[in-house]
């Protein structure tokens, strides 16, 4: 999201499951839901040198069994959760980020900053001396390294695509999850920044990583798995941290994570890496090679799966062949919108004008099927199209592609968004090395999960 934010209503619950936290035998803990919008604190959300380095495999992962509890939060492109931190608690609103590493918090009220976290009133807040090995060794694999400020306390700064940036110091305090506390929790305390989008920034205190880095809420947590299902019905959806064992959850399929240990320019190592080796349109697979789709002796071209980006984009030549065929396959069915200025949120050149019943349109579109190494994701329907805010033509609407073309970004990767996520079933297995998908109905699981969807 380089020049603006993706928004896209969606109501989601999260069940945390963690030994850390409680014993197998405690009763879920079900907390108020809050259903307000927010955004992620900040645009997209890769590195400003595009994935450059990254954490080793998450540490400290235990395959062990879990308790449940549930934490409310709500969801806007990425899931936002209420949680507490400090001592005595105070209340914050973190965005969980799955291409992000570094946690932090807002800890310096400014003109459009809203919630902070007060450090000064935590009696279990502890900065970071840049003496300490922590700030030598767990920051190695942020996109700017460590440094030392002038009161000798860790500094860390994260910046992103679209020119926004965040900086503070490294602490620790206690992060506090429902009734339960982890002390320790290693956070950036930031007080100074930049935001290209400073409205929206100003409804969160801060940011939750959520990636595979050592600083991520993962691992720090020691978390063995995640899902998330989000819903394309009723804007509703779940995230579980750790096991998910339900009868009526079967048949996924799993693709391994990539795995790299070896510091490349364009390679995030801590991403959620799959292995792309082709795509279908209708019955047809694309004429590209699968070298089209491997990471070149930089590390660009790796494809990450990603809550946090709305859409999906390609790089260029993958890109221009689906472009080709979904409008060969669509002749007689769709109108393309003509403007070759418009562009949709700088990566989408492939529009439409749809007018009458759109659902009619959409059930006669080819399905495309994103293959992977053991595993296919399948988008159709309304999935494929999704309709520009506010602009029409006539008595039309524009509707564009949902696939985009990464080059336009400037991004070195394939990047598969949540809007082709919806409805399916994402796992991510930490301890296994592997990502698992299966189609479901996202607003029933969360009705069998007694979420009351």
């Amino acid at each position: 999201m380089s020049s603006s934010h993706f928004f896209l209503p969606l109501t989601i619950f999260l069940l945390l499951f963690n030994q850390i936290f409680s014993s197998p035998s405690q009763k879920p803990l079900v907390l108020p839901l809050k259903n307000t919008l927010g955004s992620r604190p900040h645009g997209f959300h890769r590195d400003s040198d595009l994935f450059s380095t990254s954490a080793v495999a998450a540490r400290g992962v235990s395959a062990g069994a879990a308790a449940t509890n549930k934490l409310a939060f709500h969801h806007n492109v990425t899931l936002t959760v209420s949680l507490s931190v400090g001592s005595p608690p105070q209340n914050v609103t973190m965005v969980l980020d799955t291409g992000s590493e570094l946690s932090w918090l807002h800890c310096k009220k400014g003109p459009n900053i809203n919630s902070v976290f007060v450090p000064q009133i935590s009696k279990s807040y502890k900065p970071v001396p840049c003496s300490s090995p922590i700030c030598r060794t767990r920051t190695q694999d942020l996109n700017i390294p460590a440094s030392c400020d002038p009161s000798k306390l860790c500094h860390v700064a994260v910046s992103y695509a679209d020119a926004s940036s965040i900086e503070g110091n490294l602490a620790s305090d206690n992060l506090v999850i429902g009734s339960s506390s982890r002390p320790g929790f290693l956070f950036g305390c930031m007080d100074s920044g930049f935001s290209s989008n400073a409205e929206e920034d100003s409804k969160t205190t801060g940011l939750m990583g959520m990636n595979r880095g050592s600083l991520s809420f993962v691992s720090q947590m020691g978390v063995p798995k995640f899902s998330y299902c989000i819903s394309g019905f009723d804007s509703s959806g779940v995230l579980l941290l750790g096991e998910a064992r339900f009868s009526w959850l079967r048949g996924l399929s799993y693709t391994p994570l990539i795995i790299k240990t070896d510091r490349l320019p364009y390679f995030d190592r801590v991403a959620y890496t799959v292995q792309l080796e082709g795509i279908r349109v209708g019955n047809k697979m694309l004429n590209l090679p699968k070298s089209a789709f491997v990471p070149d002796h930089t590390g660009a071209g790796q494809t990450m799966v990603d809550s946090g980006t709305q859409f999906t984009f390609l790089l260029g030549p993958v890109y221009t062949a689906l472009r080709n065929e979904f409008l060969q396959q669509t002749r007689g069915v769709l109108r393309v919108y003509e403007d070759s200025n418009f562009v949709f949120q700088g990566a989408m050149d492939l529009c439409f004008r749809v007018g009458g019943t759109s659902q009619a349109i959409f059930s006669n579109l080819p399905r495309v099927s994103l293959m992977f190494q053991g595993a296919e994701m399948s988008v159709s329907g309304d999935r494929l199209l999704y309709r520009v805010p506010g602009m029409n033509k006539g008595s039309d609407s524009v509707y564009c592609f949902t696939f985009g073309n990464s080059d336009l970004l400037g991004i070195e990767a394939f990047v598969i968004g949540n809007h082709h996520q919806q409805n399916v079933w994402m796992e991510f297995d930490l301890v296994k090395s592997r990502v698992g998908f299966a189609e479901i109905r996202c607003d029933v699981a969360g009705q069998r999960l007694g979420m009351g969807l």
